[in-house]
């Protein structure tokens, strides 16, 4: 049976695309200050492989690095996939499922509470770089608690906040 299954993979590549590969993508940002020094990392998962990114910016908030963090895990996957997007941020999860359309046919503005009239959408920017990348793939988000019980989480916080870390201890160069 499993012979004819993959018989059928070979005689019929197209429907074999079809199926999108399944991979995790782990995520998370970190910011000493906010503004200050960020770091973002992601871990992607498909089957037994794995693959840990991270990077930092100079003068950011947690927020654009958690954004960061999940660009940076989309923009790796050089085909669709089926991802199953873990985030320990509120941001993350809720500007996906319920702010970003709201925020597109606003034209990107947002109605801030107490305050008159419109704000612009902060971090547009990344927020339409995570739009495009979401239109390649199927997501599905799932928050988890940060500094919890999720090893793969617990183990993005590590390496965004050593490349937030990093940045403190680089000595600006002489004049």
């Amino acid at each position: 049976m499993a012979y004819c299954g993959f018989l059928h993979i070979l005689i019929c590549p197209e429907r074999h695309r079809q199926m999108p590969k399944k991979v995790t993508l782990i995520t998370d940002g970190a910011c000493i200050g906010n503004p200050g020094p960020g770091g973002w990392a992601c871990i992607l998962r498909h089957g037994e492989h794995k693959k840990e990114l991270y990077g930092s910016e100079p003068k950011t908030t947690n927020n654009r690095m958690e954004l960061k963090a999940v660009i940076a895990g989309l923009s790796a996957l050089k085909e669709p996939c089926a991802v199953l997007v873990t985030t320990d941020s509120k941001y993350v999860k809720q500007g996906l499922t319920e702010w970003l359309e709201r925020w597109k046919e606003r034209s990107w503005v947002r109605k801030v509470q107490g305050l008159p009239g419109t704000q612009p959408v902060k971090n547009r920017d990344l927020w339409e770089q995570l739009d495009a990348l979401k239109s390649k793939h199927a997501i599905t988000l799932e928050w988890v608690k940060g500094h919890a019980d999720h090893p793969d989480n617990n183990r993005c916080d590590r390496l965004a906040t050593k490349a937030a870390q990093k940045q403190l201890s680089v000595k600006p160069p002489s004049l």
